[in-house]
């Protein structure tokens, strides 16, 4: 049979897609976002690889597209798929026909560069601690900066409520209250943590790359598509 001829139930695809649950195609279905072919789609239809599927008048990828999207995460908007308590969520700041998600979080108080993906061996790669891909911050703290609080952080701060003591790291000072500083782990709260332990407040935290990808001039709540060598690059960091 020709692959072009294998058919397969639209609510299926659009789910396959990332975009939503079964469930939740047909209810998109009825409400008439989405079109096969220019044409409104009928519940419980079959479609093939060569048909166009739109939602929201967006032609979907092909669902075995994978993606990865650099976005610039505003302070307020909370790491979450769903939480009633959070006032503004990730899937609420991002609108995109493929569902991504996260690829290791930053905290509601946080902003800078977060990864979204479709692709879970990405997400679980840059999550996996032993594999020290390299997260790179500007902090800013509420008093002068000294040389015994730098090196204290490069050389690894004990954290008492996690009973644990952060890797050596690398940092420099940018200015009088800010610093930059580069982390191979991703505890939770990392930074603020480590500067609470030696009498720092953190009161404004920005990350500026991930791996090799940096936030460039993307604008807050704003997102790219990461393509090319850039991705390349990536993929090939998470084999090496």
């Amino acid at each position: 049979m020709d692959d072009n001829t294998k058919q397969e139930r639209l609510n299926k695809y659009l789910a396959d897609c990332g975009i939503c649950s079964r469930r939740e195609a047909d209810r998109m279905i009825e409400a008439g976002r989405v079109m096969v072919n220019g044409v409104p789609a009928e519940t419980g239809m079959r479609i093939t690889p060569a048909d166009d599927v739109a939602v929201d008048g967006r032609i979907l990828e092909k669902k075995d597209r994978k993606v990865v999207l650099a976005y610039y995460k505003p302070v307020g908007v909370t790491c979450t798929e769903k939480d009633k308590y959070a006032e503004k969520t990730i899937r609420d700041a991002i609108d995109y026909p493929i569902r991504v998600t996260y690829a290791g979080r930053l905290d509601k108080d946080s902003e800078g560069l977060l990864l979204l993906t479709n692709d879970g061996d990405l997400i679980n790669g840059l999550m996996r601690a032993a594999n020290y891909h390299e997260k790179e911050y500007l902090v800013r703290v509420n008093k002068p900066i000294n040389d015994t609080f730098l090196e204290k952080m490069a050389a690894g701060v004990f954290l008492k409520e996690l009973n644990v003591t952060t890797r050596p790291c690398t940092i420099e000072q940018e200015g009088k209250f800010v610093f930059r500083i580069v982390l191979t782990q991703g505890l939770n709260r990392q930074i603020r943590r480590m500067c609470r332990a030696l009498g720092y407040d953190a009161h404004g935290i920005k990350r500026v790359r991930v791996a090799n990808i940096t936030i460039g001039k993307l604008k807050p709540g704003n997102y790219r598509l990461v393509t090319g060598e850039e991705l390349e690059e990536l993929y090939g960091m998470l084999h090496s």
